[in-house]
């Protein structure tokens, strides 16, 4: 990655991540996680504060070495012990069946393969384990699709590899999940980049 990607961008993330906006709705996103849970794309660890006491631990998956560094009064402050496991979303260094949850916010956006790396959750996820996300990604109304995709070279040079057209419900259930609970609606953000997806998904059950 380049200067701008690689020590730039995370801050830029973590502020815009940690908007009031957004962080009303960490809450809800991680409510009912339980057991052991991997988080993809833990960037500076702002669900942290978010997560239930049922959580035992989380195993967080991030490239960015200023987002580690960038999370470490959360760290200090939290209650669940996180354990760094890796870089790279796209393939694991986990065991299979072995997390009760997984955790992504705001991270499907800007993996290079998105559909590797929930064929990834699904795997390392114990049968009937629980995903929870949120996402930005493609908006139903056809004038703000276009939009998205006239965007998406920009907000890719921008934001180090970010789209904000991909179907984000269409990829988790290719995977193999199964959609619980899905919430749609627009941030307060242009609507081409803040469409979002919200909810749970179920791992298959065997």
């Amino acid at each position: 990655m380049g200067w701008w990607a690689e020590r730039a961008v995370p801050h830029i993330v973590n502020v815009a991540c940690n908007a009031p906006d957004v962080r009303a709705r960490r809450p809800h996103l991680c409510e009912g996680l339980h057991g052991d849970v991997v988080e993809i794309g833990f960037g500076s660890g702002l669900n942290l504060p978010h997560l239930p006491d049922d959580v035992t631990g989380i195993w967080a998956v991030e490239p960015s070495q200023i987002g580690r560094k960038l999370a470490r009064e959360r760290l200090d402050a939290t209650h669940v012990p996180v354990e760094f496991a890796g870089l790279d979303g796209q393939r694991l260094a986990l065991p299979d069946a072995r997390f009760d949850a997984a955790l992504s916010s705001f991270t499907l956006c800007t993996i290079p393969d998105g559909a590797a790396a929930l064929r990834e959750l699904v795997r390392v996820l114990k049968p009937g384990g629980t995903f929870h996300f949120i996402e930005h990604g493609r908006s139903p109304d056809p004038r703000v699709a276009r939009w998205q995709k006239r965007l998406d070279p920009l907000q890719r040079r921008l934001f180090a590899g970010c789209h904000v057209s991909r179907p984000i419900k269409d990829m988790i259930e290719d995977a193999g999940f199964a959609i619980e609970r899905l919430e749609n609606s627009y941030m307060g953000w242009p609507k081409a980049a803040g469409y979002l997806y919200e909810g749970v998904a179920r791992a298959p059950s065997s």
